[in-house]
């Protein structure tokens, strides 16, 4: 096993030191798998993954999940480009969210490698669910145990003029398939989760893909998304991560939210995703 060391970062997420991830023994592996279900998001420095290296480091975890929107890299299906050129206005993910809640099976995880960084910006925050929810007070755990939320990607990926990626230029060559978007059955989930890998209580709702609680509607759910919400958006648990060359995060959708800062106008940023098939939830 490499001498690997694990460090918490304030907030959200643990720092792995000392490993390669292109050359990771069965203890070295072990060990990032359990930080990762531990923290919710792990990260790396200094490493030089290839497109291969990136696509077998995610094989290790699970089955890759192909992206239905994002545009691929033009050699490699398996990996989604997340990219802003000078010229563009908006970017993606610039918002509090997590990834695929819309899927009734949401991805476990996506394993995000920094190719292109500008001179200044483009950090990424991350906020921990686990905490969200331990440090929610006991009226508001009762209130929301048993509850089950609705989560849609329609107005985000799909068809309407009002929909995200056809309101701002985030959409264009980066985003498309639309009409799959609009045929898509929103998905249910339960509102607090208990983590597939960790057996830790999670909050489970997010601003950009949770429309309502089951069996209401959305004028009757907003009061307490909005409660839920102002109480994740507090900062006690959340990591801001400067990304540099070499950089790798990898998070788990199950157990955070992220969001891609929109803060380096001008210059060009191009990162390499590929996101890993996850499981139901409960």
């Amino acid at each position: 096993m490499n001498h690997i060391k694990i460090v918490p970062q304030p907030g959200c997420g643990a720092e792995i030191q000392g490993v390669d991830l292109r050359a990771m023994d069965a203890a070295t592996f072990d060990a990032i798998h359990g930080a990762f279900a531990e923290h919710g998001v792990v990260f790396f420095r200094g490493q030089t993954l290839s497109e291969d290296d990136h696509i077998a480091l995610a094989e290790q975890f699970g089955p890759i999940n192909i992206n239905r929107f994002f545009a691929a890299h033009p050699d490699y299906p398996e990996i989604a480009m997340v990219a802003k050129e000078p010229d563009q206005k908006d970017n993606i993910g610039g918002g509090w969210h997590t990834d695929h809640s819309y899927d009734h099976e949401p991805a476990l995880g996506s394993i995000l490698v920094a190719r292109t960084l500008p001179e200044t910006g483009g950090d990424t925050w991350f906020a921990s669910m686990y905490a969200a929810y331990d440090s929610l007070d006991e009226k508001t755990k009762a209130e929301i145990e048993g509850l089950n939320a609705v989560h849609s990607g329609r107005h985000i990926f799909g068809e309407g003029p009002e929909t995200y990626y056809n309101s701002t230029d985030a959409g264009g060559n980066r985003i498309g398939n639309a009409a799959v978007a609009e045929v898509l059955d929103d998905a249910v989930h339960p509102v607090v989760i208990t983590h597939p890998l960790s057996g830790k209580k999670a909050l489970y709702v997010n601003p950009a893909f949770t429309v309502r609680f089951d069996g209401q509607t959305k004028e009757e759910s907003q009061p307490l998304l909005a409660k839920l919400y102002a109480h994740c958006f507090q900062g006690d648990f959340h990591h801001r991560f400067k990304w540099e060359p070499g950089s790798v995060a990898f998070w788990d959708n199950r157990s955070t939210w992220h969001w891609a800062l929109n803060d380096y106008q001008g210059q060009r940023r191009i990162m390499h995703r590929i996101t890993i098939e996850g499981c139901a939830l409960h």
